[in-house]
């Protein structure tokens, strides 16, 4: 019963992330479905990479957290669209969610969408919501145990992010092992460091975005 009831739901879901999937191509819409632990740094990273963006592409941020408008809040003050999800305890958005929050956005009018999830390294990675990518932001403090502890997440993921490079000296975390254990779940995924305190490592990332977002548009 309980295997019944999970594939009725991921159905429903999936129906939603076609239709989110569709109007997001049909007008040419980049979405990118950040995910990471609480505190690894997703909404500093948003902050810096509108900052870095905005002048040349137009971008806007759905908020996924189980309370307050904090962040997206955080987002409007740099004069980015930004649309707040409460969950209220749920641990993931799903396409409904996403869905519904559509009509607030002119997508014509929208270059990027960023979709930050609710922090959390397992409910998330399961849920399509009709992005074109998935990217999961992994911080520096976490330590080297969150790729093989949260293996899922990684599989289903074609870029990992290692935020807070800055405090690489201070604390006892090793790149190398973090590239293999990414390497041995996800062959095909690749590792960018940065910092969005340092600003460190952000034109990789800003490059990568500009490179996906070509990929989107007619040619």
């Amino acid at each position: 019963m309980k295997v019944t009831l999970r594939t009725d739901v991921l159905t429903n879901n999936n129906k939603a992330a076609e239709y989110n999937r569709e109007l997001f191509e049909n007008t040419n819409t980049l979405v990118i479905n950040l995910m990471s632990s609480p505190g690894a740094g997703k909404t500093t990273l948003l902050e810096e990479t509108v900052r870095g963006l905005s002048d040349k592409y137009r971008i806007a941020v759905i908020e996924g957290d189980l309370a307050t408008d904090r962040d997206a809040d955080r987002i409007r003050a740099l004069g980015a669209k930004a649309v707040q999800i409460n969950t209220h305890g749920g641990c993931h958005l799903d396409a409904r969610m996403v869905a519904a929050t559509l009509p607030e956005f002119d997508l014509d009018e929208t270059d990027i969408l960023f979709i930050e999830n609710v922090g959390n390294l397992v409910c998330p990675s399961g849920y399509d919501l009709g992005q074109k990518h998935k990217v999961v932001v992994l911080s520096v403090p976490e330590g080297n145990d969150k790729i093989p502890k949260y293996p899922t997440m990684f599989m289903r993921t074609e870029l990992v992010l290692l935020n807070k490079i800055d405090l690489l000296p201070y604390l006892d975390f090793n790149v190398e092992e973090a590239i293999g254990d990414l390497q041995g779940i996800n062959p095909e995924s690749k590792m960018i460091q940065l910092s969005a305190r340092t600003k460190e490592g952000l034109d990789t990332w800003f490059t990568w975005i500009e490179g996906a977002l070509a990929a989107c548009k007619p040619q």
